[in-house]
């Protein structure tokens, strides 16, 4: 009797290495659909950037600060809010009221960021909850997990300081050869680059340049960096306000409060003059001269006009210096203008600036959610907790560098990025 044989059984083929790279690169992408756009950098520089932020509930002047470690005299001097306005650190801003935040950004691990943001975590904190609706997207749960080492994101210990990794980009503080200013701004739902170029003043090209974006286009939740136009400085390097750039429309009160600069109608020169919360400072005066720093003379002739100005150039050693100068233009400038300055806020309105991102509006003219996620979170209170009980205040972190390239690219986690590492490893050994 012959007894039936069994089917011959080929041997399982190990994974090869370029199969174990392709899953793993699948899994990194599978990880979120978001991108943000990264400046690559490889020197200690820093510039000034700026994020867009929308907030998640009504917060004082100074709890925005410190949510964020910044001075609250930078915050409203940024989005032009009088900050000689009584009492003006602690006015409660509305709910959605959409803000531009200047932060330091530094060149860390060979990428563009700002580290200098710390947070102070409270009873119901969760990561997720953290970055999605305390900061607006503008950092994910895995960035703050990787950047402190948790190990459960749904269970963190209250009063922990943690690091809040956030986006920027310095590119030199140029754009097209122009000084600008870099705003990383989180896309909502719905908007599309025409959108946000009509309402930054720029182009769909030069986002599409900046963020390497091409022909594609953005979704929910994506970070992109907007050019500003802005008015940048001449200071020595030995000054502590050294690279000084201002966006256009707004202000930055520098050397200890004592002096105000301001970019205003797209002339990108740099006018700077004694802040009206000038206490103990030092002299403002032209050397040689009866000129206050910010005071112009002009003197007509027949061979043109005569300038003559007592300009701002730096904080040197505690020192406030100045420079005159004197010459002869074709014909005399008309009065020096300044970004208008808005009372702090206490409503939103429709149109401004400060507005939260319009949803787009369908046929019929009524407005939707795109995918079926909200625009901002809601004025509901930070769940567990009250916001009046704000974070940490900030320790500084490194400085940074420029770099004038960017790409845009899923949020990697640091894991993913050493996994990808050792299959390489494999690779090469097999």
């Amino acid at each position: 009797m012959h007894l039936p044989m069994s089917p011959t059984r080929k041997p399982i083929s190990p994974i090869s290495p370029i199969s174990l790279l392709v899953l793993t690169l699948l899994s990194i992408l599978s990880q979120s659909n978001s991108k943000s756009t990264i400046e690559p950098c490889s020197t200690s520089d820093s510039c000034t950037s700026l994020l867009g932020y929308t907030l998640y509930t009504d917060l004082k002047v100074s709890e925005v600060a410190t949510l964020f470690s910044i001075d609250p005299i930078a915050l409203l001097a940024a989005n032009s809010i009088d900050v000689s306005s009584p009492d003006v650190e602690n006015h409660i801003l509305p709910s959605n009221l959409f803000l531009k935040i200047p932060v330091s950004c530094s060149c860390v691990d060979g990428i563009r960021k700002s580290i200098a943001t710390r947070y102070k975590t409270r009873p119901g904190d969760t990561l997720s909850a953290i970055a999605g609706m305390v900061y607006g997207g503008l950092v994910s749960a895995d960035q703050l997990r990787e950047a402190n080492g948790v190990v459960d994101p749904d269970v963190i210990d209250v009063g922990l300081s943690l690091v809040v990794p956030l986006p920027c980009g310095c590119f030199n503080g140029t754009d097209n050869g122009l000084p600008a200013v870099y705003l990383a701004y989180v896309v909502k739902g719905g908007e599309g680059l025409d959108g946000i170029a009509r309402r930054f003043v720029t182009t769909v090209a030069d986002l599409q340049n900046v963020n390497a974006l091409g022909n594609a286009g953005v979704v929910d939740g994506d970070i992109v960096e907007v050019p500003i136009s802005a008015c940048a400085s001449n200071f020595p390097k030995y000054a502590s306000d050294y690279a000084l750039i201002v966006a256009n429309g707004s202000y930055a009160i520098v050397a200890s409060h004592c002096v105000q600069c301001s970019c205003a109608g797209g002339s990108g020169s740099l006018y700077c003059t004694p802040s009206s919360l000038a206490a103990s400072c030092s002299s403002m005066q032209c050397r040689n001269s009866n000129l206050m720093l910010g005071n112009v003379t002009v003197q007509q002739s027949s061979a043109g006009c005569s300038v003559t100005s007592c300009s701002y150039s730096g904080l040197v050693n505690g020192t406030i210096w100045t420079t005159l100068s004197t010459s002869l233009q074709p014909r005399c400038p008309g009065p020096q203008q300044f970004p208008p300055l808005i009372a702090p806020p206490s409503t939103i309105t429709t149109g401004s600036i400060y507005a939260p991102s319009p949803a787009p509006i369908q046929a019929g003219g009524s407005r939707s959610r795109a995918g079926g996620i909200a625009m901002v979170p809601s004025s509901a209170a930070f769940p567990g907790s009250n916001p009046a009980g704000g974070p940490a205040s900030s320790v500084s972190g490194n400085v940074a560098s420029t770099s004038t390239s960017s790409l845009v690219q899923p949020f990697v986690t640091i894991r993913a990025v050493a996994a990808l590492f050792i299959v390489v490893q494999i690779m090469m050994r097999s």
